[in-house]
């Protein structure tokens, strides 16, 4: 059996259906390497046409909330049935490059050059992590997908815990401030976001070695996709809390 991964587009049952496909017709790490490069460049394409607008002097709050809703939900339908996954992956990019646009553009706007910074440490954290999951300098075992797990579960529920009080205009302590004990806590998400690329990366790789069918290319790489993106926001929020002390 497959072992869990602490992002949430990928769990145990993802990849139930492998050994029943050969040749053509079955996932490869390959396929799914392209496909991930086609939805970043979707991504990419759709982010800088949104920064684009910002910066010619358009309101794009539309856009970040329209693409954060149309993504999340997209998420959710890919989540629970893959086999959608090469249809609406694509789509679901060109949503989620909307509100990355336009968050980038209003962190840009306040911090010059902290996007490229975020983008730069994002891609670097990316690659440094698949070198160390390729050479085994890293292995993703049980313990290490379980506390992984667990650790990315903690900060779903601390974050929804957040938005609920802010709802009634509490705001909880330490989060979202630029205090050092705020800006350790985000360095501890970061990491925590960036060790889910070493469950991404393993759980692609037995997909393959099990023969799931050809279009979990595109669901493998949504799952990377998703990581990458919460730890870009992630780089953003603790550089934009870096550079609030100034």
């Amino acid at each position: 059996m497959i072992g869990r991964s602490g992002n949430p587009t990928l769990n145990d049952n993802t990849f139930e259906p492998s050994g029943q496909y050969v040749g053509q017709d079955s996932m490869t790490i390959n396929g799914t390497v392209n496909k991930a490069f086609i939805t970043l460049t979707i991504l990419l394409a759709s982010a800088f046409s949104t920064w684009m607008m910002f910066f010619d002097g358009y309101n794009v709050t539309t856009f970040a909330i329209g693409g954060a809703i149309v993504g999340f939900v997209l998420a959710l339908i890919i989540s629970f049935k893959p086999t959608t996954a090469p249809i609406l992956v694509p789509v679901y990019a060109i949503a989620e490059g909307m509100f990355l646009g336009a968050l980038s553009a209003s962190f840009e706007n306040l911090y010059y050059g902290i996007t490229l910074q975020a983008a730069l440490l994002t891609m670097g954290v990316f690659f440094a992590l698949l070198l160390a999951y390729k050479t085994r300098m890293i292995k993703a075992t049980e313990n290490f997908k379980l506390g992984v797990f667990a650790a990315t579960g903690g900060i779903c529920l601390v974050y929804l815990l957040s938005f609920v009080l802010r709802l009634f205009g509490i705001n909880m302590p330490y989060l979202h401030d630029s205090s050092w004990i705020g800006i350790g806590i985000s360095v501890v998400i970061v990491i925590v976001a960036a060790l889910n690329l070493v469950l991404d990366f393993d759980f692609i790789e037995n997909g393959a070695n099990q023969g799931a069918p050809k279009y979990m290319e595109w669901y493998g790489a949504f799952g990377l996709m998703v990581t990458l993106v919460w730890l870009y926001i992630e780089m953003l929020r603790l550089l934009a809390k870096i550079w609030s002390r100034d």
